[in-house]
């Protein structure tokens, strides 16, 4: 169905982060600027089999360039079906959805190559569903000279519209990324630095779990401060944002630096490590925010969220607070961003990308009728 600009409709949003625990599936009405109404969200999990082939291309860059068809088609049915599971789960009325904002699965991201890649096959997808897909929601910000990431920011705004500013909206994903919501309409967004993805690694090679269950690992252990000092002295933590990250950009280093400590140590160095490269981002913002809300799987390690609250000495809440679900924000988000690329309108801002103008994306696979 189309959709006059001003008009609020029905999208679904769907994307899997770069810690691949799972697809997020969303729905939300709106249109497309501040006019929003979140709906139900889920998460589903990729197939073992799928997730374990993303896992073994996503840590061989090269593996990462290659055609990869049957991947690309293997994660595009996964994000298939867990749409439809939400269609089902939720009794969505199909005819009433008006489009599906599918980013797919990042396995390499290099904005200063002008490089980015989603594994998403658009046209089957909108076949699969008999609606309507846009996806590829990168690409155009990378080739114009941004950092084609974070693409939330314009999504958090209109989540926050209602809120007193200075703000700041932190994604703790797979890696960190934040939107500071300062006077007026300023908006600045960039990635902080690792997050969840740098943990579960590390637990997952240590104990074969999936993630520190509530930071508790981390928290039994003693921080060695000196390998935190050490980890941020990486030349990104420097660069002026707008800036953004590749999911493995602090893994070698930082797994190599805690590799002579033990389970809990380790865990407890590396999660102040998360913590002290996001209160550096505080550095960039023109005021301290008022207060911080978390989104992302991050808000649900408490050792991490009272770590954060500890260091910047400010309210951090998680984004429920406002009454979202953090799970699926990002979901929300492309959902949002959808609707925004087929009215033409920016996802993305200088100040959020540096892109050099505010720039639309998003590529349109139409459903057969």
């Amino acid at each position: 169905m189309n959709a006059k600009a001003d008009e609020i409709v029905t999208a679904i949003g769907a994307i899997s982060g770069t810690s691949m625990d799972g697809i997020d599936v969303a729905l939300i009405r709106s249109d497309g600027r501040q006019r929003l109404e979140a709906g139900p969200g889920a998460t589903y999990p990729y197939p073992a089999d799928v997730a374990a082939q993303l896992r073994a291309v996503i840590a061989d860059p090269d593996a990462t360039r290659r055609p990869l068809a049957e991947l690309e088609a293997a994660v595009t049915d996964a994000h298939v079906a867990a749409i439809e599971n939400l269609i089902a789960e939720f009794a969505v009325d199909r005819r009433a959805v008006s489009l599906v904002g599918m980013h797919g699965q990042t396995v390499l991201h290099r904005p200063r190559e002008h490089f980015t890649r989603q594994l998403c096959d658009g046209a089957r997808a909108a076949a699969a569903l008999s609606l309507d897909v846009v996806c590829d929601f990168r690409s155009a910000d990378v080739a114009a000279g941004g950092e084609g990431a974070p693409l939330v920011p314009l999504y958090h705004a209109a989540m926050c519209a209602a809120l007193a500013r200075p703000l700041a909206v932190l994604n703790w994903g797979g890696v960190g990324n934040v939107t500071f919501l300062g006077p007026g309409d300023e908006i600045l967004a960039f990635d902080t630095g690792p997050a969840n993805a740098l943990l579960d690694d590390f637990v997952r090679r240590r104990r074969g779990l999936a993630h520190d269950e509530d930071g508790r690992l981390a928290a039994s252990g003693r921080i060695d401060n000196e390998v935190v000092a050490a980890l941020m002295r990486d030349p990104y933590f420097e660069r002026p944002a707008p800036k953004s990250l590749d999911r493995n950009h602090f893994h070698h280093v930082a797994l190599d630096a805690v590799a002579a400590l033990d389970d809990a140590d380790g865990a407890a160095t590396l999660a102040a490590f998360t913590v002290e490269s996001t209160a550096a981002a505080a550095r960039q913002f023109s005021q301290a925010p008022q207060r911080w809300l978390v989104c992302g799987g991050g808000r649900r390690n408490a050792t991490l969220m009272q770590a954060l609250a500890k260091r910047l000495a400010t309210p951090v809440d998680p984004i429920e607070s406002i009454g979202f679900d953090g799970d699926v924000v990002e979901a929300q988000c492309f959902g949002y961003l959808a609707l925004r690329s087929r009215q033409g309108l920016p996802l993305s801002l200088p100040t959020t990308t540096g892109v050099p103008r505010p720039m639309a994306g998003g590529r349109l696979w139409p459903a057969r009728r």
